[in-house]
């Protein structure tokens, strides 16, 4: 029987396609992209993006190439990538950020054209809908994490079209999954109850204030270091993920360690209780998108309930010192992508996006907030009496859509 197939079988249920079930959600993106990329190929993505995502293409011998985006949403404006840009790429890569949807119908639509991959990344979207289909079935591959949902902390699954694929990709992922260590398994069961444990206790703060002040976190700011040099080095080796394994396990020092069946049986269970999970998110998302720091692009169509975002995207004044001073109201509010990935490894590793502002001004201005913590989050910034931020210039929401003008995402 395939290693984690029992895993893989209660998602192919709930996607309706053939899973692959890996350690993270970023072995499943880099088995995508050794699968449908020939070494050299350039990638289009959204430059507001997890680091890591970008040492995973780097692994898998990619040329990174930065998009517009949109400022609302931070994910790609596929009318704003140049047309030239768009005859050199080989590939597509989402972001589906935080859980808001990119434009797949229109990004599905020109691949197609191009004849070219799409793979999505959907590990902040397992409960994500485009005109009532869930993400992870518009492109060639998707990569949906597990440790961005029900606090599971690990766990990952790569969903392609057929059988005879996903058997191809079982076997690569076996051949680069490293032995299970007891460590490994230990910490990923722990990791989840400790962390419930510091909320239920009301430890957050003083919990956070010791890791920094014994310096146990791996970034001292929202980017990791990026050891320019060293990765440079890197390169000549790729694709390997070996290589730049310093760079992509940061975070998740087991990314690709073969799982136990501990964990494996904790998975089962957390991945039973996602439909409750992703209600309670559902309900956080209602309560602040009807604040006045929400994007516009989580206003809802008349008949429709709010998305099970991830995070919810807010758009703050001096959103850097909300940060910190959060804290002291028990939340620390993660996943900020600032700056982009362009200004932050330069053009040597990326290309850079044509029209870097809209994504400059995103990634400045968003607070990432969790919908469990919905109600604290804006009694905090209440409190703190945050400043809603606005682009500097007239800009229309960027929903998903297939034409123009617009219309609001579809749940």
């Amino acid at each position: 029987m395939p290693y984690g197939s029992r895993l893989a079988a209660m998602m192919t249920r709930r996607i309706g396609r053939e899973c692959v079930y890996t350690p993270s959600a970023r072995l499943a993106l880099y088995l995508a992209l050794r699968r449908w990329c020939r070494p050299g190929a350039r990638v289009l993505m959204s430059p507001v993006n997890d680091d890591v995502i970008l040492f995973v293409v780097l692994a898998a011998g990619l040329r990174p190439v930065q998009a517009p985006v949109s400022p609302w949403d931070g994910n790609i404006d596929p009318a704003a990538v140049p047309e030239s840009t768009w005859r050199d790429v080989d590939a597509v890569l989402t972001t589906n950020l935080y859980g808001m949807p990119d434009r797949v119908v229109e990004l599905r639509r020109r691949c197609d054209q191009l004849g070219i991959p799409l793979i999505e990344d959907a590990a902040h979207a397992i409960g994500t809908h485009v005109d009532g289909q869930p993400i992870g079935t518009f492109g060639t591959a998707a990569a949906f994490s597990l440790s961005k949902h029900v606090a599971a902390m690990a766990g990952g699954f790569l969903v392609v079209e057929d059988a005879r694929t996903r058997r191809e990709l079982e076997l690569l992922r076996d051949d680069l999954l490293t032995p299970r260590r007891l460590r490994d398994d230990l910490t990923s069961t722990l990791r989840p109850l400790a962390r419930s444990a510091v909320r239920t206790l009301h430890l957050v703060r003083p919990v956070w204030r010791t890791m920094q002040r014994l310096k146990l976190l791996e970034r001292d700011d929202f980017r990791m270091a990026l050891h320019a040099p060293r990765l440079a080095g890197s390169a000549r080796q790729a694709p390997s993920l070996t290589a730049y394994e310093p760079w992509v396990r940061v975070d998740l020092h087991g990314f690709r360690s073969r799982h136990g069946a501990v964990v494996r049986g904790q998975l089962e269970l957390r991945l039973a209780l996602l439909d409750g999970d992703l209600a309670r998110r559902r309900a956080g998302v209602s309560l602040l998108s009807g604040t006045t720091w929400a994007t516009p692009a989580l206003r809802d169509r008349a008949g429709e309930g709010p998305p099970s975002l991830f995070r919810v995207p807010l758009l703050v004044h001096d959103r850097d010192a909300l940060l910190e001073r959060l804290v002291n109201h028990g939340v620390v509010a993660g996943y900020v992508y600032d700056p982009p990935l362009d200004d932050y490894a330069g053009a040597e590793f990326v290309e850079p996006s044509p029209d870097p502002s809209a994504a400059r001004w995103f990634a400045a201005h968003t607070l990432p907030a969790d919908p469990l913590l919905g109600r604290r989050i804006a009694a905090a910034l209440t409190k703190e009496r945050a400043a809603p931020a606005h682009p500097p210039v007239p800009a229309t929401p960027v929903f998903d859509t297939t034409t123009t003008p617009p219309t609001p995402l579809g749940q």
